[in-house]
């Protein structure tokens, strides 16, 4: 099995909006929230920015996810010094890889390379599975945040509260 982690392009557009429903109709069964659509324009942004990543394995998009490197609605006075990733999303017959491993590694990598401190994530507050999943993954569960202010982040992120994680390096 060959994997790799590369940068999305342009073409990969419609690939990374099928991965995002895929991921809001699991979702909805799996939760009691959801995402609720993301804008073309900040995907593409995301992509032109070389923020927007896909993971191939044997050639095949197997997974996908951005990272930022300034989150400050969500991370206030700590937000320095990493790199947020965001948007993991995995495709069904994928499931099972361990790429939020992967991608912690691949985190790691590019954050010392840029001379970062901190590879960082957040999810919702009550979704215990998942905050399981990524303390599991070698995160370190740092507190909790309620959104007040969310403009320019996407509209799930309305009234809600977030558990913050984070891998020092």
């Amino acid at each position: 099995m060959q994997l790799q982690v590369l940068n999305s392009e342009a073409a990969d557009i419609d690939i990374i909006f099928g991965f995002y429903d895929m991921a809001i109709a699991y979702q909805k069964k799996v939760f009691n929230k959801h995402w609720q659509g993301f804008g073309r324009e900040m995907v593409q942004a995301e992509i032109d920015e070389n923020r927007q990543y896909k993971i191939l394995v044997d050639g095949v998009v197997a997974c996908v996810f951005a990272v930022t490197f300034n989150d400050p609605l969500i991370w206030g006075v700590r937000d320095q010094d990493a790199i947020y990733i965001h948007r993991i999303v995995t495709h069904p017959e994928f499931r099972g890889y361990a790429f939020v491993k992967e991608i912690i590694k691949w985190a790691k990598d590019y954050a010392m390379k840029k001379g970062l401190k901190f590879i960082r994530m957040d999810t919702w507050a009550d979704n215990k599975k998942l905050l399981e999943y990524y303390t599991g993954c070698g995160f370190d569960y740092v507190g909790l945040v309620t959104m007040d202010r969310t403009n320019g982040l996407p509209k799930h992120y309305e009234g809600i509260s977030l558990s913050l994680f984070e891998i020092a390096l």
